[in-house]
């Protein structure tokens, strides 16, 4: 069950031949992100777990999930417009139903992150899928 969003992201890294190119289409995915405020990047939007400092803001309406995301890393500003692609507009009861990994991995970003990194996209989405559930 993938967004038509993160879809069209899957079909641009089918056209990209080698992980270099992938990886500047992620950060460039991030630098089209618009920015956080930065008085919302309080204790409260910050994602534990993650090497890089990390926020993530739900929002939801007509009960679909949304979030804004904001990093101070460029790759994983680019992982959380991945995400944003991946979340945004389900409706929050489906949100812990998308199988993220498998999506992910997809794209080859299971096998080309870091450990440090792939731990911290872990906590982003575990982060995603409790603050859908709380809003459910």
């Amino acid at each position: 069950m993938a967004t038509p969003a993160f879809e069209d992201i899957a079909e641009t890294f089918d056209f990209l031949d080698d992980w270099e190119e992938r990886y500047r289409h992620v950060i460039e995915l991030g630098k089209a992100m618009p920015p956080m405020d930065p008085a919302v990047q309080v204790p409260a939007t910050k994602v534990d777990g993650c090497a890089s400092q990390v926020w993530i803001l739900p929002r939801i309406e007509d009960r679909r999930f949304d979030f804004q995301g904001d990093s101070d890393a460029l790759i994983v500003r680019g992982l959380i417009a991945v995400l944003h692609a991946l979340y945004a507009g389900v409706p929050v009861d489906q949100v812990g139903q998308i199988d993220a990994q498998a999506a992910l991995a997809r794209l080859g970003l299971d096998e080309h992150l870091s450990a440090q990194r792939s731990n911290g996209l872990r906590a982003m989405i575990e982060r995603i899928r409790l603050l859908a559930a709380d809003a459910g």
